[in-house]
């Protein structure tokens, strides 16, 4: 049985090079490459928007400072832990084949 999801994308079949289809499958790539950057544009400038009108750390600072530091500092502490666990993993060796 034939594995279809080892080349997905816009690869031709293994069994078949590309003719005149590589004009077209490299204009598909170009499209979605700039596609994919614009839309990635347009969501962290609507993000940044609903962030500045929102206010929300502004809000919880002003009435809650100690609690908001507590989170701040529990956040941070979780973050090096993480860290410190993925550097004590042991190494990834690849499989041969």
């Amino acid at each position: 049985m034939r594995n279809t999801t080892s080349n997905s994308g816009f690869a031709a079949p293994a069994g078949r090079p590309l003719g005149n289809e590589r004009h077209r499958a490299t204009l598909a790539e170009l499209i979605a490459t700039v596609v994919l950057a614009l839309s990635t544009i347009v969501v962290v400038t609507v993000v940044s928007v609903g962030i500045a009108r929102a206010n929300v750390a502004g809000n919880v600072i002003d009435n809650e400072g100690s609690l908001f530091t507590i989170a701040l500092l529990l956040g941070l502490v979780f973050i090096a832990m993480g860290g410190l666990t993925l550097f004590t993993l042991p190494g990834h060796r690849p499989k041969k084949h």
